[in-house]
């Protein structure tokens, strides 16, 4: 390249500076359309969750040590127990695998220079924020939901639990149910519509399929958890009787219309995870992912099966015969597409040259206990077994190594592979696989001891027990690894804070990784890229050709776009150029919007209905605000 390409390309890049800048200070994150500002506010948000439900599972381990414990009251115990499953499922799990990991990682993944929908992107992120401050100011003003994440009727009815704890609970689901729903609709467009030209949907990477399967679950399973807590609240608050068997209605009306979510969310929260598995082994395997079209039909099918085996949550509650077989068939069958990912991730590593630093141990502990945890699964689509287990510690024990195991380890992973593309800085190595390997035993400690002592009868939500039950030693020794467990996530946590102000500076492609973010500076300018980039396989950075040919086509001014907040569209299936899109600048309407829907709930919550009609309209005043700003001319 000439001398005159490059001074024609940085003249580029700086007019691209300009044009995407952030605005200074706090005002310019509160009023943020960039994805990956987005991104990272959803990730510190998610981590100061995740620390709050740690530190309820600590409590809960504490209670449980020893016979007769009474660190917590039975009613502390609920509420902390259920804000355990709240937050780590629905503030903590969710939205750092989609918000976090999806926000940050998709555009960058698929060469757009932001998401299809920027505020309202912005949107989802406040009103995420809102839903997790409005829980946890029932819990802290002694109203905290208090019957199980999943919050069973008729216990959940005002008969039993007078006070506002279910309310919380209901119109707090409900709240967070619209931040995810407008996530998941932003990811499905921008996947199908802002593709690179020529990434053609059997070149998009594997974290891409996941996070669309993801994205259309979340669309099917939100609408069935909503209408539940929708009928909670009108047979709390008005007198309606869904759930009430002497007014024609039935309390396992509930569990169905749970379970069409709780069921799905399994998957909602694992397949990030097996996203994120797909990205870190082929980078450090040094190869392209074994079956990588068998791999992306398979977690399709996950999320799509994950939607037929609802009803093994509920063998015990005297379903049909016919219906207990379709559903343990179904369990069976979910097992399939999860086998051929397992297969294809392990074929990769060990047909390539793996390097196993912190981000591939993590990943490795993954598989472990990924199946571990599946195959006790598939104990519970045995009937007899599943019947003879219901509301056991074996059923906390496969959930957690599900839920924590297979879906927390990648995200631990991930936060260090992406760590120099995020920061610029590279983590310490050393430290990295020493807090791989404090927290993988602390996981096996905690988690595995929970099948024997389930075996021996323990039930789940149990505040406290008698001593003689055979349950001390195997409760003592989970709580002995809860603490490690939480050792481990804290030098995490110390070796990411230190290396993001003390470690080596990273290059662009530290890892030498497959996709596109790895084409760009550490970390990425606000425009991501200067030239809309050519992609011919699934592993872009990959293709050197092609990255020489960008640089040609920045120095001609090719598909540099610098006319404005201008990214390409193209079209659904073999990403041809379609139209350049306008996106609109940073703007306050989305925090206005999320202020107004939160003092809604405020207000339904304390019952005063006609201040939240008047919210009600101020939410619209600021929706037709939003829509008459225009987006800023450069």
């Amino acid at each position: 390249m000439t001398v005159v390409d490059v001074a024609g390309a940085r003249t580029r890049t700086d007019r691209l500076e300009r044009i995407w800048a952030h605005r200074p200070g706090v005002t310019g994150w509160l009023t943020t359309t960039d994805h990956k500002r987005i991104g990272l506010l959803y990730l510190f948000t998610t981590l100061a969750f995740f620390v709050a439900g740690g530190v309820e599972a600590l409590l809960i381990r504490t209670q449980l040590a020893a016979p007769n414990g009474t660190v917590l009251s039975p009613s502390s115990y609920n509420a902390v127990m259920t804000m355990h499953g709240v937050t780590m499922i629905f503030l903590f799990v969710i939205p750092m695998t989609t918000g976090a990991f999806g926000n940050y990682l998709v555009p960058l993944m698929i060469g757009a220079r932001d998401m299809a929908f920027p505020r309202m992107n912005a949107l989802s992120y406040w009103l995420f924020l809102a839903s997790g401050c409005f829980l946890y100011a029932g819990l802290f003003a002694g109203s905290g939901p208090n019957a199980g994440w999943f919050d069973y009727v008729p216990l959940a009815l005002r008969q039993y639990d007078p006070g506002a704890n279910i309310d919380v609970y209901a119109l707090g689901l409900i709240f967070n149910g619209m931040s995810s729903t407008a996530a998941a609709i932003n990811f499905i467009t921008t996947i199908f519509k802002l593709r690179a030209p020529g990434m053609s949907m059997n070149r998009m990477p594997l974290f891409c399929f996941a996070i669309l399967a993801v994205s259309f679950s979340l669309l099917f399973a939100l609408p069935p958890l909503t209408i539940n807590c929708v009928f909670l609240e009108l047979q709390r608050q008005i007198g309606f009787h869904f759930f009430d068997v002497a007014h024609g209605g039935d309390p396992l009306l509930w569990q169905y219309l749970f379970w069409i979510f709780g069921h799905p969310e399994v998957y909602i929260i694992v397949l990030p995870a097996f996203g994120i598995a797909t990205s870190i082994i082929p980078t450090f395997a040094q190869r392209r992912m074994v079956a990588f079209p068998l791999v992306a039909i398979a977690e399709l099918l996950v999320a799509f099966i994950g939607f037929g085996v609802f009803a093994h949550h509920m063998f015990a509650t005297g379903l049909s015969t016919i219906t207990l077989i379709f559903f343990a068939a179904a369990s069976m069958l979910v097992v399939i597409p999860s086998t051929i990912q397992v297969f294809a991730w392990l074929f990769t590593v060990t047909g390539g040259r793996p390097d196993f630093k912190a981000p591939l141990l993590f990943i490795g502990g993954f598989i472990v206990f990924f199946v571990a945890g599946g195959l006790s699964g598939i104990m519970f689509a045995a009937i007899p077994f599943d019947q003879a287990l219901t509301d056991t510690y074996f059923v906390v024990a496969h959930f957690h190594f599900i839920i924590f195991g297979a879906a927390v380890f990648p995200l631990l992973g991930g936060l260090y592979y992406w760590f120099p593309k995020v920061t610029g800085r590279m983590y310490h190595e050393g430290w990295a696989q020493a807090s791989f390997w404090v927290t993988f035993v602390g996981t096996a400690l905690t988690f595995f001891p929970m099948h024997i002592v389930g075996l021996l009868g323990m039930t789940r939500r149990v505040y406290t027990y008698g001593p003689g039950l055979g349950w001390s030693g195997y409760n003592l020794a989970e709580t002995v690894g809860a603490f490690v467990l939480a050792a481990g996530l804290l030098l995490i946590a110390a070796n990411l804070a230190l290396s993001r102000f003390r470690g080596e500076p990273a290059d662009a492609d530290p890892f030498f990784g497959g996709t596109l973010e790895w084409t760009v500076p550490s970390p990425p300018p606000p425009y991501n890229f200067a030239v809309v980039p050519l992609v011919t396989s699934p592993y872009p950075n990959w293709d050197r050709a092609d990255r020489e040919a960008d640089a040609l086509r920045l120095a001609r001014g090719d598909l540099v776009l610098d006319e404005g907040h201008e990214t390409p569209s193209s079209t659904v299936r073999d990403a041809r150029l379609d139209e350049i899109l306008e996106m609109p600048s940073d703007s306050p309407w989305p925090l206005a919007v999320a202020a107004c829907v939160a003092l809604v709930f405020v207000m339904l919550l304390t019952r005063h209905a006609v201040v939240a009609g008047l919210a009600a309209g101020l939410t619209a005043i600021a929706l037709c605000g939003w829509h008459l700003q225009e987006p800023e001319e450069t």
